[in-house]
């Protein structure tokens, strides 16, 4: 009532005069059914109705309650007369939105969510207004996000949540047609966040609460909003449209598996016996006695699996498919003593087989998985890789797999990704070491007759400073950059020696008492020695990640790297969280070029997984076509 004579107040005595506009903001959430039920969602408009229907409907609709409240609340909730219902419709001139993370988001009732799920999904709360409230005007009067108190600068967090909800008011009035006409953010300076205090930051600007004169530093967040006012928007940026063009002539076209399927069943064609077929009783081969055929040599093309696999290659037309050998199956103690022939000849036929047709074989030696090193038993019971035996273990095994199949595979790979989660540094010391020795083996014993090409596969994705506007941000990125990429590239592909920026950030830590990293040294000679045991660089991409240097979610900081990941909740993400970011991939070859000159290089994995229950895998579609026109530019 008290509004509603105030806009009566200004529409009556100030409006011809003053030409302003009057209405009340009204703060709301947004909810979704837990379960896609008819009872659900009813229970979600009801939580609206609770919410922001109990004053937008009387002032938007017809001056009363809505039915939901009336119905639940009964001779709790006060009545209008019909003259107060038509004295309060139609007070307001335009919708005022407040939408965000304290009061209007996290709701302090949370009986008011009637048992639902609620969303950060600005986009449709716009919907539903428009919807719920026949169109009206709209200006979003409050909207943030927060950082922790504890957030000085760069608070990336708090850039991604406004890009979210900023997209989001864009995308309902380009394709819903809402009408929007402003936004606002909450707020200029940090301050008093109500029930949260001082616990959280929702300024644009930094407010030393501690120093006397309580100094304001401007944040990440400031760049961020004047660029975004200056451009109105979000305007396209030439360098992420697609562009049109065709790969250079003899382009590399693959496909990876981790391991091929192995199926050793014996065909029919070994079975020397004959049988006549019985048509008129049991429907069955029955054996004739004392009568054999004679027997053939075994050919590749009796194994069904690897027909299988060769078909469905053709099908695609690539040209090369990578994958990996299983160690431990093919020399089970580790050593040449035992040999799982029938494997090998396996191998043989495979490889053989995809010559056949034309698709090039690439194949490597060994392929960690995440649960398993895949290493021989022996192996693995004694150190695994932190083992110097291992070394020369692996350098055997090259060998005799050179020797078994150089013939028929001319890509060799000696370790595909190697960096698996938890790799100690003596570990990856001893890795390096055994990957030179073997691409120097091939190099000086089998390049010669076989003519083949060998060199390490690197997983590489690529890591974004969260602030594109903060220099601590950008040091962290290229910190991590070294740690993930340079720890095994830059001996290899660069100057020898593990990076400089590894060996001061662990000195550093390690001064503190907390840590007690050792990054072995090499000889020179060992230096010499890897240095250069490439014939291209071979790297697998599938995300990119945004990295931070301000510690806001616990879970995600890394404390050894002092390192804060941060999720761009705007990307395109797989059913697994891993963000679909296509210019991920050129900036990482950039940044190999940049660091490596003009290598050769091998782009040998790169994919997302997708929702297992769908034969339309829309999102891999358009990971693959995206990535790919990223490796064009």
């Amino acid at each position: 009532q008290a509004h509603a004579k105030v806009w009566h107040l200004y529409n009556d005595h100030f409006r011809p005069a003053q030409r302003g506009k009057v209405s009340i903001a009204l703060s709301s959430h947004w909810i979704k059914p837990q379960h896609m039920t008819e009872k659900n969602i009813k229970e979600c408009q009801k939580s609206l109705d609770f919410v922001l229907g109990w004053f937008a409907k009387p002032i938007f609709i017809d001056g009363d309650y809505p039915e939901s409240m009336r119905t639940n609340l009964s001779s709790l909730l006060p009545e209008f007369s019909e003259a107060e219902k038509k004295y309060i419709k139609g007070t307001a001139d335009f919708f005022a939105l407040s939408f965000g993370a304290t009061l209007s988001f996290q709701l302090l009732d949370s009986h008011m969510k009637f048992q639902q799920l609620e969303s950060i999904s600005l986009r449709q709360l716009l919907y539903w207004i428009n919807s719920e409230y026949d169109n009206p005007q709209i200006f979003i009067v409050e909207n943030s996000w927060f950082v922790s108190g504890t957030t000085k600068k760069d608070d990336a967090k708090y850039i991604y949540y406004l890009k979210k909800f900023i997209m989001e008011t864009l995308k309902a009035i380009r394709y819903d047609g809402v009408n929007v006409f402003g936004y606002t953010v909450w707020s200029l300076l940090d301050g008093f966040e109500w029930h949260r205090g001082y616990s959280i930051r929702r300024g644009l600007f930094y407010v030393d609460f501690q120093s006397h004169d309580k100094k304001l530093i401007p944040k990440s967040s400031v760049l961020f909003y004047q660029k975004l006012i200056e451009k109105n928007g979000f305007p396209p940026l030439p360098e992420n449209q697609p562009i049109e063009g065709i790969f250079p002539c003899g382009f590399a076209w693959g496909i990876v598996d981790n391991y091929i399927q192995v199926d050793t069943t014996p065909t029919q064609f070994l079975d020397s016996s004959v049988y006549v077929w019985d048509v008129h009783q049991t429907k069955k081969l029955i054996k004739v006695d004392g009568v054999y055929a004679s027997k053939r040599k075994r050919h590749c093309v009796d194994f069904a699996a690897i027909r299988l696999q060769i078909s469905l290659l053709q099908e695609m037309h690539v040209t090369h498919f990578h994958f990996s050998l299983k160690w431990s199956l093919i020399l089970p103690l580790g050593n040449l003593s035992r040999i799982n022939h029938t494997l090998v000849h396996y191998y043989q036929c495979f490889a053989s087989e995809l010559l056949r047709v034309n698709i090039t074989p690439v194949v490597a030696l060994w392929q960690p998985m995440i649960e398993n090193q895949e290493l021989p038993v022996s192996l693995a019971k004694y150190g695994a890789w932190e083992n110097t035996e291992t070394v020369q273990a692996f350098v055997e095994y090259a060998r005799f797999c050179f020797t078994s199949l150089g013939d028929h595979v001319k890509f060799w790979i000696t370790m595909n990704e190697p960096s698996v989660k938890n790799l100690t540094y003596t570990a990856g010391h001893n890795l390096l070491k055994a990957h030179a020795k073997v691409w120097h083996l091939y190099d000086k014993e089998f390049r010669r007759s076989q003519k083949g090409k060998i060199s390490i596969v690197l997983q590489a994705d690529w890591v974004e400073p969260a602030c594109p506007f903060s220099r601590n941000d950008q040091e962290v990125a290229d910190r991590i950059l070294e740690f993930d990429i340079g720890w095994l590239a830059e001996l290899i592909f660069g100057n020898g020696d593990y990076p400089e920026v590894m060996r001061a950030w662990l000195h550093r830590i390690n001064g503190v008492d907390l840590y007690n990293f050792h990054l072995p040294y090499f000889s020179e000679d060992e230096k010499k020695l890897i240095q250069g045991s490439f014939d291209f660089f071979a790297l697998s991409h599938y995300t990119t990640t945004l990295v931070g240097s301000e510690k806001e979610d616990a879970v995600k900081y890394d404390h050894y790297l002092e390192v804060q990941m941060i999720n761009d909740i705007t990307w395109l993400h797989s059913p697994s969280r891993a963000a679909v970011v296509p210019w991920g991939l050129r900036k990482l070859l950039k940044w190999v070029k940049s660091k490596y000159g003009d290598v050769p290089v091998y782009v040998m994995a790169n994919g997302i997984d997708d929702d297992q229950n769908m034969v339309h895998d829309k999102l891999r579609v358009y990971y693959i076509q995206n990535y790919i026109n990223e490796a064009l530019k």
